[in-house]
């Protein structure tokens, strides 16, 4: 791989404690650390007095009973969810019962892909609705804050970031992360919206990123770019494998993903196979199959 992606792995942080990260920002981080989660999911708190929780978490207790305790004396006002895998949503359910408010998100998991009559498997919580179904840019106003709704399907289909506007401050959630790409499992996940969202993210102004997972991102349009050249690289070793002989994506893993360690393999031919559906949309490869999966076998579309 040519492109280069400067991740950052440091993240000083201890769980269950409050960080000051901005004049408008805190982070507590979960004690949930995994090869997809890196050293636990951090739930933001934007504001101060009356304030919103993103992403609040696991169903751990000791993150939750972190967050009351952090946040005592303070007003939850708005409770906001950039996606529905297990390590964002599932603690909303008692918080927002502890706190008595709303939790905000597009939709149920899997909620843009089943309007296209696409039915998505229970990979997610399934548990989760939100009182408050927001959209692409939607604005939510809080006391001295205020964020804006940013739409970004691809790592699940129903992705959210949130821009703190008053920090140019977007919460990127899985979207973009400092410490790694995100998984892109279909049929929820979508490379082509996925490579859309980045696209969009070029089109904004913010100044920083404050992922789910890890630490800040600065010099931010760079780092985006170095995301979607990435993924063009990653297209262009699966036409490679493809040209080469290898027609199963269980067998261009290896090949693609030499400095990957093998327990990831699965999540990584979740990500071939959504790269490899946008190059059979765009008819660079034909699959023996009508429904892609991980078992069909794949050909160059001219061969």
């Amino acid at each position: 791989m040519a492109t280069k992606i400067p991740f950052t792995y440091q993240y000083p942080y201890e769980y269950a404690q409050l960080e000051e990260l901005s004049p408008l920002v805190r982070r507590v981080t979960a004690r949930n650390p995994s090869g997809f989660t890196f050293r636990g999911t951090g739930t933001y708190i934007i504001g101060r007095g009356n304030v919103a929780v993103i992403d609040p978490g696991p169903m751990l207790e000791e993150h939750i009973e972190a967050l009351k305790a952090c946040l005592q004396g303070e007003t939850v006002t708005h409770i906001l969810i950039t996606h529905t895998h297990f390590d964002h949503s599932p603690a909303a359910a008692p918080l927002k019962a502890y706190w008595g408010t709303k939790t905000y998100g597009y939709g149920p998991h899997g909620a843009s892909k089943r309007d296209q009559g696409v039915m998505v498997e229970e990979g997610g919580d399934m548990d989760f609705v939100p009182d408050v179904v927001i959209g692409h840019g939607d604005i939510i106003k809080g006391d001295g804050w205020t964020v804006e709704c940013v739409y970004t399907p691809g790592h699940t289909s129903n992705h959210v970031c949130f821009a703190l506007l008053e920090e140019k401050a977007l919460f990127t959630g899985d979207h973009v992360m400092g410490w790694s790409t995100s998984v892109i499992g279909p049929p929820d996940g979508d490379m082509t919206q996925y490579m859309n969202s980045l696209e969009l993210l070029l089109t904004r102004d913010d100044e920083i990123y404050w992922p789910t997972h890890g630490t800040s991102i600065s010099n931010v349009k760079d780092y985006v770019r170095a995301f979607i050249a990435h993924r063009l690289e990653r297209e262009q070793q699966i036409l490679d494998c493809v040209t080469q002989g290898y027609s199963k994506i269980t067998d261009m893993v290896p090949v693609m993903y030499t400095e990957t360690d093998k327990s990831l393999y699965g999540a990584a031919a979740r990500s071939v196979l959504a790269a490899m559906a946008r190059l059979v949309a765009t008819g660079q490869v034909m699959s023996s199959e009508p429904e892609l999966s991980l078992t069909a076998d794949y050909r160059l579309a001219q061969a």
